[in-house]
């Protein structure tokens, strides 16, 4: 697969200027079409963000980004990234952020689609908390009705989900609710499912005989300045996407290759639990705990393992 070039400034081009903040990464603007997108070493889950860095986490997931858009131009799918322009920075196409595209008129162009598409092809993660809760059942998953699910089985058929993607905490919404805000109809929803399973089938292809297996994952999208859906921010990394290693789950046993396994950790701790019980209850959330030193190491680890397996390509720090 191509490498993603990079590209530099214009001779006496201004320096790119900060415009927010997200989770794990900086948006700075470098002129009205185009960003950089910065990725941190910080680290989030449950929309906590936790008081600790792992090292080099950012620089894989600008790469494991790139190389993922970069499949995506081999497959004809439209998309915002333009290059790597540092190794843990990434030049995007601009598009308007807006909460509530209904207010730029019939027929909006370019903007952010404030929504997050997940789909699921195993039970797994917050799905299967949910089905514990008896909030999901089986039958909505594709299953015959009352059939007992357990942690790990693959699906009939992809599991597609709508959250929403410019509010503080990620909140479910039904497919009513998905178009209401996004300003999306009917066939752009359906158009976006498609090309979530055409990216995902040529994900699965390629890693598979790295031996992994994709379980699920999420995917943003924007609409271009000529009306055309294509894939923004950052997808396939071990912050956005899980995968398991395929020799153990054919040994019956799921193990992570995703930020699942830090997940994991605040739930064993009774982190997540509380957390739950505070936002159930509308009282204040805990503070998240920073990770304990040596579980620090494991988690960058993991990230450059994960670099390693995804796009088959050594992990070779810039510095």
């Amino acid at each position: 697969m191509p490498t993603a070039t990079k590209r530099s400034g214009s001779p006496g081009s201004a320096a790119p200027k900060f415009l927010r903040r997200g989770k794990v990464k900086e948006v700075y603007e470098v002129s009205k079409t185009e960003l950089e997108f910065r990725f941190t070493n910080d680290i989030s889950v449950f929309d906590k963000h936790i008081p600790s860095e792992i090292p080099h986490k950012g620089e894989t997931l600008a790469r494991t980004a790139a190389h993922w858009f970069e499949l995506c131009g081999t497959l004809g799918i439209p998309h915002h990234f333009l290059s790597l322009s540092s190794p843990t920075s990434m030049r995007v196409k601009r598009v308007q952020v807006v909460p509530d595209p209904k207010t730029l008129g019939p027929k909006a162009k370019n903007y952010l689609v404030p929504l997050e598409f997940i789909v699921r092809y195993y039970v797994a993660g917050s799905i299967w908390d949910r089905i514990k809760a008896g909030k999901v059942r089986a039958e909505e998953l594709g299953f015959p009705a009352g059939k007992p699910l357990a942690y790990g089985e693959r699906l009939p058929e992809p599991f597609f989900e709508m959250t929403t993607k410019l509010e503080p905490i990620d909140r479910l919404l039904t497919a009513a609710e998905a178009r209401e805000l996004s300003g999306l109809d009917a066939r752009q929803v359906d158009r976006v499912k498609d090309t979530i399973l055409k990216v995902d089938a040529a994900m699965e292809k390629e890693i598979e005989p790295r031996g992994l297996i994709h379980v699920d994952g999420k995917k943003e999208f924007a609409v271009d300045e000529v009306g055309q859906l294509m894939v923004v921010d950052t997808f396939g990394t071990a912050d956005e996407d899980r995968f398991w290693d395929r020799a153990a789950f054919e040994r019956g046993r799921q193990v992570e290759f995703s930020k699942e396994f830090v997940r994991q950790h605040y739930r064993s701790t009774g982190y997540y639990d509380a957390l739950t019980a505070a936002r159930d209850g509308k009282t204040p959330e805990p503070a998240i705990p920073p990770l304990p030193p040596l579980l620090i190491d494991e988690v960058s680890r993991l990230y450059t393992t994960v670099f390693q397996r995804l796009t088959g390509e050594p992990f070779i720090p810039s510095g």
